[in-house]
């Protein structure tokens, strides 16, 4: 057999391995990238041009993260920022869009304590999406209903729904302890009795 003809094999050989590694390095990215962004991943990828543009924009966010000095808060900070949080919701009975307007604001300040930029809200979300993945999405909605508020496009229960939303990340910024997590579910309960309470008598 000429010569030629095993170099063209073995060039036919790396070219099929050099796909086979190809596609398992592009799976093991894709596995890395499902598992740390969850639903965010699915959002980003269905969203984008294609597969690969979708993961490329996660691996960005990732390494903008990286460069981040994303620190938690201190104790008499979460007390502070819980208690900010049980005022607003407490201001929710009487004046809905200005506590879904406080409660964007609130969240916000606790980004900016620990280290998030807040400047631009799409990058805000997409930095929290890092840490955060599964409950960035409240954020955006939660978001998109304060803006509906600040026109007048709304009603009681789409602001009922974004401090919900909101509330979601919260949570998760502050990360409260166990039994700080137990009285704020009480405070909840309260505060949803006077909201109904208030919704029958405006009827």
């Amino acid at each position: 057999m000429p010569s030629w003809v095993w170099v063209v094999i073995a060039i036919a050989v790396i070219v099929v391995l050099a796909g086979v590694l190809w596609q398992a390095l592009a799976r093991r990215r894709t596995g890395k990238l499902r598992e740390q962004f969850g639903p965010e991943y699915d959002r980003t990828v269905g969203g984008s041009d294609s597969k690969r543009a979708g993961e490329a924009e996660l691996e960005a966010r990732d390494e903008r993260r990286q460069k981040l000095e994303i620190r938690p808060l201190s104790k008499a900070s979460s007390q502070r920022y819980l208690q900010s949080w049980q005022n607003v919701q407490a201001q929710f009975v009487d004046d809905p869009r200005g506590a879904v307007a406080a409660a964007d604001s609130l969240i916000q300040s606790v980004m900016t304590e620990r280290g998030y930029p807040v400047e631009d809200f799409e990058q805000r979300a997409a930095d929290v999406s890092v840490d955060h993945p599964q409950v960035v999405e409240n954020y955006r909605h939660g978001h998109r209903l304060a803006q509906a508020s600040a026109t007048g496009s709304d009603s009681t229960e789409e602001l009922r729904q974004a401090m919900r939303h909101y509330r979601a990340l919260f949570d998760e910024l502050v990360e409260p302890a166990e039994d700080q997590s137990i009285a704020r579910g009480q405070a909840d309960v309260q505060a949803d009795a006077s909201h109904d309470e208030r919704e029958r008598t405006v009827r």
